[in-house]
């Protein structure tokens, strides 16, 4: 699938998503993954391995045990895992890599929650799992080592990292007014 021009990574995910589906015999997963080789195709089989067991989600995860990033300056590992700190207060699931692309989905996962996806920029990587909270899906993570790439440059832009923290923000004050309301009502 080709897009003629660059409208986003959620919006690529999501289109993706669409286009897989909609396949006469839609696979029972489904891999994201960066094209750059920053994702070591390599670490697919024991992806599926975890999904084939239950999962909803398995996340190739830089920041858990045995996971790792080669490559980054310091201070582009310092903002993401701020950025990771800040996103696992908002949604409580038990992983430490929430902005990794690198993920297994089930189809009957992604199924459940396409309705539900509207990011348009990287924040669609913390809205899959916050999707998988509300819906109390298995989510796990394996270890993977992330390598920053070695020709190109990175797309995320400034934009697309307000864009982050404006979801990041919106997503604590849906939290505050879900804690608000639940107490009034208890």
């Amino acid at each position: 699938m080709r897009r003629p021009f660059k409208a986003g990574h959620g919006t690529a995910i999501t289109q993706g998503f669409h286009f897989i589906l909609s396949q006469k015999s839609p696979p029972k997963y489904i891999i994201t993954m960066d094209a750059d080789y920053s994702h070591d195709p390599k670490e697919i089989p024991k992806m599926l391995q975890k999904a084939r067991k239950g999962c909803d989600i398995v996340v190739g995860s830089r920041y858990c045990n045995g996971g790792a990033v080669k490559g980054w300056p310091l201070t582009r590992l310092a903002i993401s895992k701020i950025a990771n700190k800040i996103t696992a207060k908002l949604v409580a699931l038990p992983i430490t890599d929430f902005t990794s692309g690198f993920r297994c989905y089930s189809r009957n996962y992604i199924q459940k929650i396409l309705p539900n996806l509207h990011s348009q920029t990287y924040e669609i990587q913390i809205e899959t799992l916050r999707q998988a909270n509300i819906n109390k899906a298995v989510v796990v993570e394996v270890p993977i080592t992330f390598t920053n790439r070695k020709k190109g440059k990175s797309k995320l832009t400034k934009n697309e990292i307000l864009s982050f923290l404006l979801y990041i923000m919106k997503t604590a004050f849906r939290n505050l007014k879900t804690a608000s309301f639940g107490n009034r009502h208890s």
